[in-house]
């Protein structure tokens, strides 16, 4: 499958655009990822910089009450599972295949309010730091975020070489991680207070 990266940057551009009148986010909470695409950055490769598009996923239980994180190995810290685009995926595809190497679970889906929508749930910009062993100077990770759905009972077995270890925690923890994405997720009904 061809992967054509201007065609990418396009289908990024519309995403930003129809996230930012969905959730009324002002243009200048994107203005790097904006920049980058008017100047045809390769935004979809990891070694572009100043960034480039990341996904993740925050698997939900079934009634929107908890919700699964990963101690990130790299980053020492409770995030949600995700990583860097990889093409020719899909974005939601590629939220859920980071979701499912980092948590090992399987019957994970897609929340359907994506489907209906086509928008993730929030798209974040945050400053990752220089990784001098990876000639990684500190940069940006566009973040496109989606809800995913874990059945009952299924398995949490996270994959050791990336991460510390996971864990189903309460929603409130997403105060602190990503308070946007929870407002997101409250308003649109996804989760229970």
């Amino acid at each position: 499958m061809s992967f054509d990266p201007a065609a990418f940057r396009y289908q990024v551009r519309t995403i930003l655009d129809d996230h930012a009148r969905a959730f009324g986010v002002p243009d200048e909470r994107h203005a790097i990822l904006r920049r980058q695409i008017e100047t045809g950055g390769d935004i979809h490769s990891r070694r572009t910089f100043p960034g480039h598009v990341t996904t993740s996923a925050f698997i939900l239980d079934r009634m929107g009450r908890r919700v699964l994180l990963i101690h990130h190995r790299s980053l020492g810290r409770w995030l949600q599972p995700g990583g860097h685009y990889e093409p020719p995926d899909d974005l939601m595809g590629s939220a859920l295949r980071e979701a499912v190497e980092e948590t090992g679970m399987h019957g994970l889906v897609i929340d359907p309010w994506h489907e209906i929508s086509g928008l993730p749930v929030d798209i974040d910009s945050h400053r990752i730091p220089a990784r001098p062993e990876r000639d990684e100077p500190e940069h940006w990770h566009h973040d496109i975020r989606y809800v995913v759905r874990a059945e009952e009972g299924s398995a949490v077995r996270p994959e050791l070489r990336e991460v510390h270890g996971a864990e189903w925690r309460d929603l409130h923890d997403l105060e602190s991680i990503a308070p946007q994405t929870l407002r997101n997720m409250r308003q649109l009904g996804l989760v229970r207070p």
